[in-house]
């Protein structure tokens, strides 16, 4: 559930690491956070149980079962927290794995407080629900983005559940249809902060796109690569959620 305005949202700090999770602990309560902590998998589903939490710093390298696992086993029961991975290995296999099992962002061991508040802020912030809009309902090749519900419906009415981070690529590409986004922008709307060469979110979460869109007995995609520039949407769009 994505905090109301006047809410004071409620972190999962996840790691075993008692020094670690005593830092965050103080640093984001001293913020105005209300932090929740858990040094493995069994507590973190413990805590998660008890309901009311809008994002999780999960450690990549927990005892038991990691912190992929984790994240990747809680956003298939929930597509609505957010989760920001933290490792201490600065390897871009974790950073693209942990995007592929549906990762909001991650930051490298050792970190700037100041750079994961930032991170924290900018994740709660895009998953606060949208107001209405004139065009809510946008169809496409028979699916429905309700934009301010942040859903996605198939051809048959079914829910298909988003990330964050998908969630925000396909609302720019919808809008308005047929313009090409260079990686500039959408890593921005995603993760806050400029492409860089080395960064291939924007390029996990289209592929992810893909998956969920596309029909495999086509051979184009709804999503097209326009080389050197970025993507665009390769179908029309219209207002209606029918």
């Amino acid at each position: 559930m994505s905090p109301t305005p006047d809410a004071t949202p409620t972190l999962l700090v996840v790691d075993d690491d008692l020094v670690a999770q005593a830092r965050m602990n103080a640093y984001f309560s001293k913020e105005g956070y209300r932090v929740l902590l858990a040094g493995d998998g069994e507590a973190f589903w413990r805590q998660l149980g008890q309901g009311g939490v809008d994002l999780v710093l999960l450690d990549i390298n927990l005892p038991g079962q990691d912190g992929l696992s984790l994240a990747r086993e809680l956003r298939a029961r929930d597509a609505s927290i957010g989760i920001i991975l933290v490792t201490s290995r600065d390897d871009d296999v974790d950073k693209i794995v942990g995007l592929e099992v549906g990762a909001d962002d991650y930051v490298t061991k050792p970190f700037n407080p100041r750079e994961l508040l930032a991170r924290v802020k900018s994740l709660l912030r895009r998953s606060a629900v949208r107001p209405a809009e004139a065009a809510d309902s946008l169809r496409f090749a028979g699916w429905v983005l309700e934009l301010s519900r942040r859903r996605l419906r198939d051809r048959a009415g079914q829910d298909v559940a988003l990330t964050r981070g998908e969630f925000e690529v396909l609302a720019l590409l919808v809008r308005p249809p047929g313009e090409i986004l260079d990686r500039d922008r959408l890593s921005r709307a995603v993760s806050g902060h400029d492409w860089s060469p080395q960064d291939r979110s924007v390029d996990v979460l289209v592929r992810r796109l893909r998956a969920k869109l596309d029909d495999p007995a086509r051979a184009d995609s709804l999503i097209a690569t326009i080389r050197g520039e970025g993507y665009r949407l390769a179908v029309d769009v219209e207002p209606g959620g029918g």
